[in-house]
């Protein structure tokens, strides 16, 4: 082979080669940020999001526990101590829903948000006249196949909501400016949409950060490699709390994974919990929910962060609270 060829070829292979580690990449970036095109591109812009909370009033309910055991209900009566949705959702508003949807599991191993609550919200928004309902998750497994095997599909379908898939053009980079969090692919669309954002969390053990719940609903926003935040989980929490400011959080504590969490496997590790507790401060809704588990919110690194840098507070007794039963 003269000089010529054996270049050429070698260019070729490099070529092939450069090629092939592109593919990689994007294939590899299955959540659907885009990021090696974006990279490709040049710098993608950055948005803020902005608040979505809803002013408290005089005398406003701040935190609300229902007991029972009947999600419809549990919705009902928290929502009514809280003043009702129409405190919440006005007509016209554009809705968005935030299940955990992060594995194809059944609700019933409490690894995911019950779809019947889900359902439950959901019809309270369209009462109160809201023009669209949203809903919206970025799972660790297929998303087609996580929003059938939870059943959050077929409750969207029920209430007349849209699934907005994390299709790579649903992603922007956010502007969050927290502690590891500077910037981020978050699945942008559906917040940029939205009027009002609701959190609908499951309350379960978690093997990294000791609990799942509504501030860690959040995370499953987030697109790119995630998984490298586990070794900073705490801090990465609290700049979740920074970056979405919810009108609303529900964590569905009727069924508890209190162990193997946050996939869970078995329902020997779930246990009847028969509470809802809904609230406009997700730090004290946490905390609130931590109890639940039987664990110290004093104790949980990501509650005393987020409380430190004045995200809500973890000491929930001392907002304006109510408890009731879910008739």
């Amino acid at each position: 082979m003269d000089r010529r060829r054996f270049l050429g070829r070698i260019g070729l292979t490099g070529a092939a080669l450069a090629s092939l580690g592109a593919g990689a990449i994007a294939l590899h970036d299955r959540h659907g940020t885009g990021l090696y095109e974006r990279a490709r591109r040049g710098p993608a812009a950055r948005v803020r999001l902005p608040s979505f909370r809803v002013p408290d009033t005089t005398g406003s309910v701040q935190l609300a526990i229902a007991r029972g055991t009947d999600p419809a209900r549990l919705v009902a009566t928290a929502l009514g101590m809280l003043g009702g949705i129409e405190r919440f959702v006005r007509p016209g508003d554009v809705v968005l829903l935030k299940p955990n949807v992060a594995f194809a599991r059944p609700a019933s191993w409490g690894a995911t948000t019950r779809p019947e609550t889900l359902l439950a919200v959901a019809r309270h928004c369209r009462q109160a006249g809201a023009a669209k309902i949203l809903v919206a998750d970025n799972p660790i497994n297929q998303p087609e196949g996580c929003f059938a095997k939870t059943g959050i599909q077929a409750a969207a379908a029920a209430a007349g909501a849209r699934i907005v898939w994390p299709r790579p053009e649903a992603f922007s980079r956010v502007q969050i400016d927290g502690e590891v969090l500077s910037s981020w692919p978050v699945l942008g669309a559906p917040l940029l949409k939205a009027d009002k954002v609701i959190g609908i969390a499951p309350c379960k053990d978690h093997n990294l950060c000791s609990a799942s719940m509504s501030m860690k609903n959040w995370y499953g926003l987030l697109g790119g490699r995630r998984n490298q935040f586990h070794q900073q989980i705490h801090r990465v929490i609290a700049d979740l709390a920074q970056m979405v400011q919810p009108t609303l959080v529900i964590l569905d504590g009727t069924r508890l994974l209190v162990r193997n969490g946050p996939t869970g496997g078995s329902l020997a590790d779930v246990t009847a919990g028969d509470t809802l507790i809904a609230g406009t401060d997700m730090v004290a809704v946490d905390a609130a929910g931590y109890e639940l588990l039987g664990r110290d919110p004093a104790r949980l690194e990501y509650l005393q962060r987020a409380s430190a840098r004045g995200l809500g507070t973890s000491r929930w007794r001392e907002l304006n609270w109510r408890q009731d039963w879910a008739g």
